[in-house]
């Protein structure tokens, strides 16, 4: 009886052992499938980028082509027409803010005086507190000349032919752009039925209707980034020229953009303003700038986002603040622009799969937490 009892125990105790190593064994498999999947999105860095960037551009130039297929124009010709267009757009900025930034760089010897001498006011300040600071705790006696080592300034032409197969990865990646999306807007039927049948039949309604809530997200976040920047990029104009900072509708709709980028946002849209009004601003002229750049930051991040996406985009605060850190990890300053649409159109698949849920409502603003 003794021996039997034992026996039983020590089969108990090896399914225990087997038990665990299996679960040991599935966590170390889970740990290596999430370093591979990190470590395949970084090294497709440049691919996945230019498919997400395309798919976004896609889901803005939707609703125009929608509109020439009900005027009865076949949807191949329609995208045609539409991404043409766009991309005449898109030729016609770059060329517009090329010359501005030729006619900015020919000024900027004008500006660096200016911002030299202020830096050295500065500095000159700093060095004589420094040099204070040490002459009451050091002793007196002959300093040794510290050896100054001059290094080259790198100038443009030597940039760009150390970095030139970067350089030509890049304009490689945004020639497939407009072919991207083309072929995404006139397909786009087919894609949809095509994506939607990759699953079985009893989930297909499930994938269907999460494809359009996901179609939605991104459509209004789109919409609402591009009305909000050029809102923005309005405003801001209108009071550096009231300052009067020499291109003015220039550095506005650079400024009015660039606080669209979550957090990073409210400094990066100080830098253009900040430095081509150097020698213009006065100490109210930079307060005025301050107040109105970070007011435009978080009267759109408070007020205007929640009210126009955040019935399709309602996300927690911390998931947004891990998503845009892992994004520019990866991808750097690409990351910062796609985090948001990714992290949300992985909440909504995430509410659509049952054992994904508890995941989905972590990831929404809010939670229930009742029985």
């Amino acid at each position: 009886m003794i021996e039997e009892r034992a026996a039983v125990q020590q089969a108990a105790e090896d399914a225990e052992i087997l038990q665990a190593s299996i679960k040991a064994g599935t966590v170390a498999q889970i740990v290596v499938a999430v370093i591979a999947i990190i470590g395949i999105i970084y090294l497709l860095k440049l691919v996945l980028v230019t498919i997400l960037v395309s798919i976004l551009l896609a889901y803005l130039l939707e609703p125009p082509v929608n509109a020439l297929v009900y005027l009865k124009i076949p949807r191949w010709l329609g995208a045609l027409l539409v991404v043409s267009v766009a991309l005449a757009i898109a030729v016609g900025l770059v060329y517009f803010s090329y010359n501005r930034a030729l006619e900015f760089a020919d000024e900027l010897p004008h500006y660096s005086a200016a911002l030299q001498n202020t830096v050295g006011k500065v500095r000159s300040h700093v060095d004589e507190i420094a040099d204070r600071a040490r002459s009451a705790v050091e002793p007196k006696e002959k300093r040794q000349p510290v050896p100054v080592k001059i290094q080259e300034a790198q100038g443009v032409t030597r940039v760009i032919s150390e970095n030139s197969g970067a350089i030509l990865e890049v304009l490689m990646a945004i020639g497939f752009v407009p072919f991207l999306v083309y072929f995404m807007l006139a397909s786009k039927e087919k894609s949809h039925i095509a994506t939607v049948r990759l699953f079985p039949k009893e989930h297909r309604v499930a994938a269907h209707r999460t494809v359009g809530r996901i179609s939605g997200m991104i459509r209004s976040y789109i919409v609402a980034n591009v009305l909000v920047g050029l809102l923005n990029g309005a405003v801001c104009a209108a009071v550096f020229w009231f300052l009067g900072i020499q291109y003015f509708y220039f550095i506005g709709a650079i400024s009015g953009f660039l606080s669209l980028i979550p957090y990073l946002g409210v400094f990066l849209a100080l830098l253009p303003p900040l430095g081509g009004g150097v020698e213009a601003l006065s100490k109210t002229g930079l307060l005025t700038v301050f107040v109105i750049v970070v007011g435009l930051h978080l009267v759109t991040m408070n007020l205007v986002y929640p009210k126009v996406i955040g019935e399709r985009l309602q996300l927690n605060p911390l998931a947004v603040s891990l998503s845009l850190l892992f994004w520019a990890w990866i991808w750097g300053a690409p990351g910062l622009i796609l985090a948001i649409p990714i992290l949300g159109a992985g909440k909504i698949m995430c509410d659509h799969i049952d054992t994904l849920r508890g995941l989905g409502a972590w990831l929404g603003d809010s939670v229930d937490i009742g029985p």
